[in-house]
């Protein structure tokens, strides 16, 4: 054991302590506590277990080593193994030789310095316990100097040892400023070369935070972050564990996690929680169909950690490179990243809810969308004319079903060439969308960023006037870099150029002007490309061939994209890959607005944080499979957390062939995407509502009916997303974050904090199991409660049905549906009153002209507050404007109301009214308007 002390001894006492709570003095020298400055060559080792609770390690040393020492004797002698790796347990192993296909020897391992020792590997291609991992003194950057500013402070670190990869940056600038109290911003960059940045408006605080909910230590000798939460002391983060890298191509620093419940790091097909079993999630946009373990569309640094208690926190890495995120069972994270800074964020909650409002002041709050947008939306690839589009649309109002836009995939096309239209079958395009504008409805077409590059000069002016201006990506040699997409060989538009914006501009006003869209899709903005690189692949060097490339599908950064050499106006592509699709949706929803003069619309395939602020997503080219729909639950959640809250999937599925059951299954839960659209690929049948049995289309239509119905409530939840970064569709643990039963949840979700969806995701059942949380909830179709201790129920789900529940303490605004969200909006509203135990509710109602550019802030809205105590309902106008005026509360429905009431009286005069045995009391015909405030109350 004297080994073993001897370490804790040492470590214990290289473990500086900098508290920043009280006043310092300005220029403060990092000493130890009571002793003199640290001797050169001391404190090495580094303190891999302070604060995680493992110091248990030197007690169960003795059975470690005997067990390791008998797993490597075969081929090792057991003398030669460091003593130093055998006091690293397996989970916090932290891998010093991350590169994928490579035959990790024990040659090349200790050529970096490390310790090896094999594992067995575990079953399937799983990486596991790494081979290759840091002993506890590997060389890290060590804290020189910390002085105060006026928002945090400042600090130099120095890397006297080099480490392994080229151009390592040996001084270091560290910047900390306690931004709000519950915000922190930790920035490490170089200390003598500006580097590049992402170029992402970001607050700038003005004074230091007054009373922050966090404290903040340092390790001086290996330099690390000890952030812990103030009111539990717990440990949120601790970068000790593992050293801090920084090269010019390749920066990584890990943490201890306080918990094992992680989410957020997209784009990524998978379960919400994620597992953190020796798991690599690499942040590269790519297009490839979503399967586990690809790196997707979009590249989303940000995680949400649920700690143990119920408490939440969240850290965002405000970086665009190429960038994978190691997750390992200590519980502990490595972020590693091939360029740029580390610029961290990190969000204290307490609570989940509260975490992603604060990401969202940071990276900016999501746009209201129109009214429009929140109806139902309909495409495929494939309908091959402008007059099969038509039909379709038609269909769909001759059964009555609810549609507020219908949409073209790149079949419109002339040859697939952005703002051209196939003369021969789109011919009768602008006649179409004048139509569908009659009718109270919306056109939108897609748009890809390669545009062609092969037609005779003159011939065309998208490639002719942008070659003009310069505004495509280029080579290293100054030429446009052409690739492949679908029109053949393509430029790639340069949305970093502000020149590009004014183009995309004209074009799109040159193309409205022929056929007046009303919103926008935008794919292939990864962006894609079916060659990999260019037409001449890509030129030798450390951007294409960078010293390490994170594991990305393809094994390049090139595969199926622009090369990364690829000169951008703002930067090389090397850095910018991953903001693509945002710099083309800000592109896109700006020429919109100067357009048509309208809340814009836009949906794209590739996305980075902040993009809420211009566009929603849709998550990609899924498969008619009953595991596509269950995966597009965690997909849509994750996308709350990012920000984006305009979120859905495909409904049915776009490649394969659905069944008419697994088509209404998804129908059902679609209708509660806060995107919803049902989308297809060519040569497969039509999966429209229309074309399936009465049956099935009665049951699609009437789930339609029930979103419709629900529009005021869904629009109030993206007003509040708007104003304050609420989420829209919500995870269960956000809303029962102590319930540890809720914490695993991907199945069910919220809209708000009050409607319950649990869909059904499997063939051949009718019923199926959810879990209901603690408290009373409201059937939503008939009001008959149900008081849940917090447990799985199972329910009734034949095929026609899909189940909703109210929670105890809402009140829903709804509204008498029609097949447009245009119609719907005329209709009078009807409140549903769900009751909690103690007989009170809350809800409120958010109300506009539905595409207006700037209500809120102009003060055109109104808004109301509904209150329930005592018996006594009550409406409030906290602000009116001239739409309210126009629409009338016909009826109130109160579930939960205990005791048959004798009397109801409306602003004290007798109204009729009608009470169930469930509980349910209905006042209708109440005829008011919305801009005048009214009680109701039943004695």
């Amino acid at each position: 054991m004297s080994r073993g002390d001897t370490c804790i001894a040492r470590t214990m006492k290289s473990y500086q302590k900098l508290r920043t709570a009280g006043p310092q003095p300005a220029a403060c020298r990092v000493e130890e506590e009571g002793a003199g400055p640290m001797p050169a060559g001391h404190g090495k080792l580094a303190p891999w277990w302070v604060g995680s609770g493992l110091l248990v390690a030197a007690v169960l040393l003795s059975a470690v080593t005997v067990w390791v020492l008998r797993q490597v004797s075969g081929g090792w002698p057991g003398p030669t193994l460091p003593p130093k790796c055998l006091l690293v347990p397996e989970s916090h192993r932290f891998d010093c030789y991350p590169e994928r296909h490579v035959v990790v020897t024990q040659e090349l391992c200790e050529s970096r310095g490390c310790c090896f020792i094999e594992t067995p590997p575990p079953a399937g291609a799983k990486r596991g316990v790494p081979w290759c991992f840091y002993p506890p003194d590997f060389p890290s950057y060590t804290l020189e100097s910390l002085n105060q500013t006026a928002l945090g402070m400042v600090g130099l670190l120095v890397r006297r040892e080099k480490a392994y990869y080229p151009r390592d940056i040996e001084r270091l600038r560290l910047d900390v400023e306690f931004e709000t109290d519950t915000r922190l911003h930790i920035k490490i960059t170089d200390a003598a070369n500006p580097r590049y940045e992402v170029p992402l408006e970001v607050p700038r605080a003005m004074k230091r935070a007054e009373n922050p909910i966090y404290s903040l230590d340092f390790s001086r000798d290996p330099f690390g972050v000890l952030l812990r939460r103030r009111a539990t002391g717990t440990v949120l983060l601790n970068t000790t564990v593992a050293p801090l890298i920084f090269a010019d191509q390749f920066l990584q620093i890990a943490t201890l996690l306080p918990s094992r419940f992680l989410y957020g790091l997209g784009e990524h097909r998978g379960p919400l929680l994620h597992s953190l079993d020796w798991s690599t999630l690499t942040l590269w946009a790519r297009d490839v169909s979503p399967t586990e373990s690809f790196n997707l569309y979009g590249a989303h640094p940000f995680y949400l950690l649920m700690e143990e208690g119920g408490d939440a926190h969240g850290v965002f890495l405000l970086n665009s490179n190429a960038m994978e995120v190691a997750l390992q069972p200590a519980p502990a994270l490595t972020w590693r990243t091939i360029g740029g800074v580390l610029d961290f964020y990190i969000f204290l909650g307490p609570d989940p809810n509260m975490v992603i409002q604060q990401y969202q002041q940071v990276i900016g709050f999501p746009a209201m969308p129109p009214l429009w947008a929140l109806g139902f939306h309909l495409c495929r690839w494939g309908y091959g004319s402008s007059n099969v589009t038509w039909q379709t649309a038609r269909a769909m109002r001759n059964y009555q079903i609810p549609q507020d836009a219908q949409w073209n995939d790149i079949d419109y096309m002339d040859g697939y060439r952005d703002f051209t239209i196939d003369p021969q079958k789109f011919a009768s395009l602008p006649s179409l969308v004048e139509d569908l504008h009659k009718h109270g409805q919306r056109y939108v077409m897609i748009l890809d960023p390669g545009i062609s590059s092969t037609n005779p000069h003159g011939s065309y002016w998208p490639f002719d006037e942008g070659l003009r201006r310069g505004l495509f990506l280029n080579t290293t040699q100054g030429q446009p870099l052409i690739g492949q997409v679908w029109p053949g060989f393509t430029a790639f538009a340069d949305f970093s150029n502000p020149d590009t914006q004014q183009w995309w501009l004209e074009n799109l006003q040159r193309f409205h002007a022929h056929v007046p869209f009303d919103g926008l899709w935008i794919d292939m903005n990864e962006p894609s490309n079916f060659m990999d690189g260019s037409e001449d692949g890509c030129p030798p060097g450390e951007l294409d061939s960078p010293p390490y490339t994170p594991a990305v599908l393809g094994d390049s950064l090139s595969a199926k994209t622009v090369c990364a050499s690829a000169k951008q106006k703002a930067s090389v592509h090397y850095n910018l890959h991953n903001l693509y699709g945002l710099m083309e949706a800000k592109a896109t929803a700006s020429a919109l607005i100067q357009i048509r003069g309208k809340r814009p619309l836009v949906i794209s395939r590739s996305t980075f944080p902040s993009q809420g602020q211009y566009s929603g997503h849709w998550l990609g080219d899924n498969r008619s499979q009953w595991k596509d729909m269950y995966y597009s639950i965690p997909g849509l959640l994750s996308f709350s957390l990012f920000g984006i809250p305009l979120v859905g999937a495909d409904i049915c599925g776009f490649s394969g062939s659905t069944s008419e059951e697994l088509c209404t299954r998804w129908m059902q839960l679609g209708a509660f995407y806060p995107f919803a659209r049902n989308h297809n690929t060519q040569n497969e049948k039509a999966q429209d509502p229309t074309v399936f049995s009465p049956a099935a289309r009665t049951a699609m239509k009437d789930v339609l009916l029930t979103r419709y119905s629900l529009l005021p409530f869904l629009y109030t939840l993206f007003h509040r997303a708007h104003l304050q970064g609420d989420t829209v569709a919500r995870p269960l643990f956000f809303e029962f974050p102590w319930d540890v039963a809720t914490l695993g949840l991907d199945r069910q979700f919220l809209w708000g904090r009050s409607l319950l969806v649990t869909p059904v995701l499997e063939p051949g059942v009718d019923s199926v199991t959810g879990y209901v949380p603690r408290g009373v909830w409201y059937d939503f179709y008939t009001g008959s409660s149900v008081n849940s201790s917090g447990e799985m129920l199972k329910m009734s789900a034949p095929l026609e049905h899909l189940n909703l529940h109210v929670r105890e303490g809402a009140i829903l605004p709804t509204q008498k549906p029609e097949t447009t969200s245009e119609a719907t909006r005329r209709n009078p509203l009807r409140l549903i009153v769900a009751l909690s135990q103690g007989g009170t509710a809350w809800g409120d109602l958010f109300w506009d002209d539905g595409e207006s550019l700037g209500t809120f802030e102009r003060g055109s809205y109104s808004y109301l507050v509904f209150n329930v105590t005592q018996n006594i309902f009550t409406s409030t106008v906290l602000h009116a404007s001239a739409e309210a005026t126009e629409v009338t509360i016909g009826t109130l429905s109160i579930f939960g109301v205990r005791e048959p009431p004798s009397k109801v009286l409306l602003n004290g005069q007798e109204k009729p009214f009608s009470y169930l045995g469930n509980q349910v009391l209905t006042v209708s015909d109440l005829g008011l308007s919305l801009s005048q405030g009214f009680t109701l109350q039943w004695l």
